[in-house]
């Protein structure tokens, strides 16, 4: 087998993983929405366990992620993550008040703040031979073939059950199936790859510890951004229900659907992104054109009415398609590997921070004036585009 064949399977493999993950863990968001409703929650308590949640997966991230490149066990910690993470989720079908089931979100949350910096830098691994963009991109392709898989049996749960709490716990407690799937296969996957770190021809460089570069941060001031603007699931469900735009039942498979248009979305961008580096940009520019693409979810969404709202939506998995795979491939080729899981956590810190507090600030918006949560959002984006912009011009420059 070639290198690039083995880093490929070794790509390949990885995103099964996520695959049966996202199963579990996007069955369960797609639904937590009008769980919470359901519940007794209001639109700003939404968007603050939405939010809450991700600022506990992304606020360690930066320690979890320092730890792997100074002890290089990145098998260990992606394992414990993922034990965590895909535990937590089915404990859900037991949860009987809405605090609750914010505590069981930031448990699976803190499971992500494990393991993504150790598993983002193994696929990071495999980038040069495959390409950091199509590897990413195969990665959230793959992601949200499980994000369409795990909605679509909650849905179809719901629709047996009945759309009320107990249907709800049966369609999270049978989510722990893909669970213990995840977990053996990525046991499969570190019995074959035992050290990724090979598959990059040249080794990794130890850490500098001589801090990251000026165009890195000004990155992540763009991404903070980005995070700011892109509101969670979770309060786009709560405003499907409450406009009757859709049946409670349904959302489900309107996620699912999201999660598709993702996938699709995720190699077409990370297709261009090579493509673009092989031309001699940077990349960033693509992210940039997608994010300003994106800023017009947010009124259509919010403020629309009859399919508008949809189109919203599908706007929204864009740029979500666009975030979580290009953005990590930026990071890949803007960071020498000996520091990538310490640039991820950094990364991963500054996103979550940001996703809370828009997540809170749209929610509490939202309750005041849906019109006010849409130009929050849309204003975000539309800066995120500008600084990217402007790190790309940079970045090129810094090659």
């Amino acid at each position: 087998m070639t290198d690039r064949s083995r880093a490929l399977t070794f790509v390949v493999l990885m995103g099964l993983v996520s695959l049966l993950a996202d199963m579990c863990y996007e069955g369960m968001r797609s639904a937590v929405g009008p769980y919470l409703a359901l519940l007794g929650a209001s639109a700003t308590a939404v968007g603050f366990v939405a939010g809450l949640g991700e600022l506990v997966g992304y606020g360690l991230r930066y320690v979890t992620g320092t730890l792997a490149d100074r002890t290089g066990r990145y098998w260990a910690l992606v394992i414990v993550g993922y034990s965590i993470n895909l535990v937590a989720v089915p404990l859900l079908a037991v949860a009987g008040s809405w605090p609750m089931v914010a505590a069981l979100i930031a448990l699976e949350r803190l499971g992500k703040a494990i393991r993504s910096p150790a598993r983002a830098t193994l696929t990071s691994f495999a980038a040069k031979e495959v390409g950091a963009g199509r590897a990413f991109a195969i990665h959230e392709a793959m992601d949200q073939v499980g994000g369409i898989t795990g909605p679509l049996i909650v849905a179809g749960t719901l629709a047996l059950a009945a759309d009320e709490p107990t249907g709800y716990r049966w369609a999270f407690a049978l989510l722990a199936i893909p669970a213990a799937l995840c977990i053996a296969t990525l046991l499969v996957a570190r019995r074959r790859y035992p050290d990724p770190r090979a598959l990059e021809k040249a080794s990794p460089a130890p850490p500098t510890h001589e801090g990251l570069r000026p165009v890195y941060w000004l990155y992540l001031v763009g991404i903070a951004l980005v995070a700011l603007g892109l509101s969670d699931w979770a309060l786009l469900a709560f405003h499907l229900e409450r406009t009757h735009a859709a049946p409670t039942a349904v959302l489900p498979v309107v996620y699912a659907a999201a999660m598709a248009a993702d996938a699709v979305a995720a190699l077409g961008v990370g297709w261009l992104f090579d493509r673009r580096r092989g031309a001699g940009a940077s990349g960033v520019e693509v992210l940039a054109v997608a994010v300003l693409v994106t800023a017009g979810f947010a009124p259509l969404t919010f403020v629309g009415d009859a399919w508008l709202p949809f189109a919203g939506v599908a706007l929204w998995a864009f740029g979500l398609a666009a975030t979580e795979s290009i953005s990590k491939s930026i990071v890949a080729v803007l960071v020498p590997a000996g520091e990538r899981g310490r640039a991820y956590g950094v990364y991963y810190i500054v996103f979550g921070a940001a996703w809370w507090v828009g997540s809170l600030a749209t929610g509490a918006l939202y309750d005041r004036r849906p019109a006010l949560a849409a130009a929050f959002a849309s204003g975000a984006l539309i800066a995120a585009a500008a600084v990217l912009a402007v790190c790309s011009r940079r970045a090129v420059r810094a090659r």
